[in-house]
């Protein structure tokens, strides 16, 4: 074992490892007490608000009726005693600007009362309204720098939480980021305007097979979490995890996950406390998390939680990662969330299963036991085939940046090409409609094991497929291209505006159509997967038969990288799109697509220079203190008059060349600076990321050959089997 103190740290972690808290309890305080304790929930409301203003605010919540500011003084106030009982200082509007990132302005409840003391004041209108600086976040244009005015607006449809901190608590009042003209800057704002749209299309056509009861209909999600724990001397020791999220350097280590071990195996007891405390954590802030596992990768694990109002989902979301990266802390382990932080194994995606209903009819998107009786089901899955076969586009768009291009298309990661699986069954149907009204469903039966003593398993009509972005998964679609370290408020605009603008095509046909209604519907369906159907894919994504098929024969897009895709949000469709659905404005779309691009960019540029960094000052060091102990070494051989064995220093001294050529190669490459955002993305991708590969393909050897204590990183063996 070599002297690398970061790997000697990491090994003590590990075998002096102790729980560092009293155990958890879930016996004195059961799971089903400890959720939401720690959320401003419709329960507390109803306790502590005036019955007029509970039942004001649960028709804003509950109906989307308008909110009445009336209202806020008692809310505000309500709220602020349940927070200082609970141990609450200062209150925080939470909000997502244009980075992906979580953003809080912390304000305390304390104000001075001109006697020399303080008293905890907290108004409606400091509940409805705060005011960042609107400056320093990337607006793509909207706000330039030296306007700095933005507001955040609360966002009554998600509830308030308290956040715990060793010493003490913070009110979190979730809320929506806007410039002082109005226009959204953050990822909430456009979440929330495509619901609406979603649910105005959706009642047209509940309206037309008779339910007019006006129920809101609202998106679901449930966002699979996928992330990386390592020992923290690692994380620290590895300039480039630290900086950029994933290794620019590391050999592949002699066993990653080809033997599938680590898949659904056993949690190392550190990993599983912590998975434990996070839990726990989580709990209590309402998140309802249901799955935890080992994924495919080694150190690789998920989270999962159960579908819940997709703006909800949004916010919880982020709770996730962030408390994923606190707890992890407190473990000395590192939680990583990067798509792809070690070459050559899995990466992670958020795989975000996506559907929609109300309060009345329940799912929308459920469809029984005879799905080929269930016209109205029929119809809105016929609207999301629609929706993703005319803007798969702007779903491959909305899914773009530097780390997700690392992922997509590998053996973990549906391809860029975006299609949709919808199973035996569904496909099936939707076969029979292409030639007449459908009339029978494949049934699900029962598996046969062979085994007596195991009880029959009944088998689902359909079986699923890991390598489709958009899946049909029995009762939602799961959009699968996500990255692990992405907001799902994109991805959900995008689904809510395109399925909403499905359902209007739908509905304007119907509502048009002449005669019986029956008919009509089965003309519209025959319609959409007669013109649609091409996006329809149950086979295997990974194979280049369909990479060829889809591009050539099905003319299905196939935009490889970030800077391919990034475009589409230019395009006069997407505009008119958002714009008609009153999701976002022409300039708000043109923002968000420069903010993207900026963000490619800088990824790549951060990376890039941390390559040449590393390579300068880590690398070449270590490999010429090698080659300098590998020449001594010859010399002092040939002067006693031994043979020497030369090839191991020519190999070495061949890589240190070509290694330092290439990091003179990348620092001219970073030279380019074109003004043109998307020209230099274009550069990044062509010139900056091949050339960074090269460096990293001959780093990579030397760490073969190198004195293993001379090497100046942890090692993807150390990191990955370490834990």
């Amino acid at each position: 074992m070599s002297g690398n103190e970061s790997r000697l740290k990491a090994i003590s972690n590990v075998v002096n490892y102790a729980p560092i808290n009293k155990p958890l309890s879930f016996v004195e305080t059961p799971a089903s007490e400890l959720f939401a304790v720690n959320v401003f929930t419709t329960k507390v409301m109803q306790e502590r608000l005036p019955k007029a203003v509970y039942k004001s605010l649960m028709k804003t919540i509950k109906e989307g009726k308008k909110l009445d500011t009336s209202t806020a003084d008692a809310v505000a106030n309500a709220m602020k005693d349940w927070a200082i009982e609970k141990g609450a200082t200062h209150y925080a509007h939470v909000f997502y600007p244009l980075t992906g990132a979580t953003a809080e302005k912390h304000d305390s409840f304390l104000s001075p009362n001109g006697d020399g003391s303080a008293i905890a004041e907290f108004s409606g209108e400091q509940l409805i309204q705060g005011e960042p600086d609107g400056s320093s976040f990337p607006t793509g244009g909207i706000r330039p720098t030296f306007e700095a005015r933005g507001y955040t607006a609360w966002d009554v449809t998600s509830p308030a939480y308290i956040l715990e901190n060793p010493n003490g608590t913070t009110l979190c009042i979730p809320t929506a980021f806007v410039s002082w003209t109005g226009e959204a800057l953050d990822k909430k704002t456009p979440v929330l305007r495509s619901m609406k749209a979603l649910n105005e299309q959706a009642q047209r056509i509940l309206k037309l097979f008779g339910h007019d009861d006006g129920a809101i209909v609202t998106a679901t999600a449930g966002p699979e979490q996928e992330y990386f724990l390592i020992d923290q001397n690692f994380y620290l020791a590895r300039p480039d995890l630290l900086t950029a999220g994933r290794t620019l350097f590391g050999a592949k280590p002699p066993k990653g996950q080809q033997f599938d071990d680590h898949y659904f195996g056993a949690i190392p007891e550190r990993v599983l406390a912590c998975m434990l405390e996070t839990e726990h954590e989580l709990y209590k802030l309402g998140v309802p998390v249901k799955t935890r596992h080992n994924e495919v990768a080694p150190s690789q694990y998920e989270m999962a939680p159960v579908y819940e109002n997709a703006n909800v989902a949004t916010d919880h979301q982020q709770l996730v990662m962030l408390t994923l990266k606190r707890v992890a802390a407190r473990y000395n382990l590192a939680c990583l969330t990067h798509e792809k932080p070690f070459a050559g194994i899995n990466g992670s995606g958020k795989h975000v299963n996506f559907s929609f209903g109300n309060a009345t009819l329940g799912n929308l998107l459920e469809p029984g036991d005879t799905p080929h009786e269930n016209s109205r089901f029929l119809v809105f899955a016929a609207a999301v085939i629609r929706a993703v076969d005319i803007y798969a586009p702007l779903l491959r768009a909305v899914i773009a940046h530097a780390g997700n291009d690392h992922r997509l298309g590998a053996n973990e990661a549906p391809p860029a090409i975006i299609s949709i699986f919808l199973g035996d069954q569904l496909t099936d149907v939707f076969e029979q409609i292409k030639t007449g009204k459908p009339t029978s469903s494949k049934q699900q039966g029962f598996l046969e094991i062979g085994v007596d003593t195991l009880p029959p398993l009944p088998r689902h009509s359909g079986d699923r497929n890991r390598t489709s972005p958009v899946a049909f998964t029995g009762n939602k679609f799961e959009f699968r291209a996500v990255g692990s370290n992405q907001s799902i408020a994109s991805p959900l605009m995008a689904l809510n505006t395109i399925v909403a603008e499905s359902l209007d095509y739908i509905a304007t046909k119907l509502e048009a159509a002449d005669g019986d209604f029956d008919s009509a519907v089965q003309a519209v369906l025959k319609e959409i997967i007669e013109e649609h159907g091409r996006i329809i894919f149950n086979g295997d994504g990974y194979s280049e038969a369909w990479h060829k098929e889809a591009e050539f024969e099905r003319g299905l897009p196939n935009l490889r990288t970030a800077a391919d895709a990034l475009p589409v949000f230019g395009r006069p469709e997407i505009i008119d799109l958002f714009g008609k659905y009153h999701v976002l404005s022409k300039r708000e779309v043109l923002s968000r697509m420069d903010v993207q691009f900026e963000q490619y960019v800088m990824a790549i540029q951060v990376e890039a220079n941390l390559m040449l960094k590393m390579g300068r000052t880590m690398i070449l060091p270590a490999a010429t203190r090698y080659q300098s102990e590998l020449a001594t070494n010859c010399a002092n051989l040939k002067t006693a008059g031994l043979e020497c064995d030369m090839e191991t220093l020519t190999q070495v001294s061949s890589c240190i060349k070509e290694l330092r050529g290439g990091l003179d190669k990348l620092g001219k490459l970073m030279g380019h600076g074109s003004d043109d955002l998307a020209e230099e993305a274009v550069h990044m991708r062509d010139e900056v990321l091949p050339a960074m590969t090269a460096i990293r393909e001959h780093a990579d050897a030397l760490e073969g050959m190198v004195a293993d204590d001379l090497w100046p990183l942890p090692t993807y063996q150390e990191m990955l089997f370490i834990k």
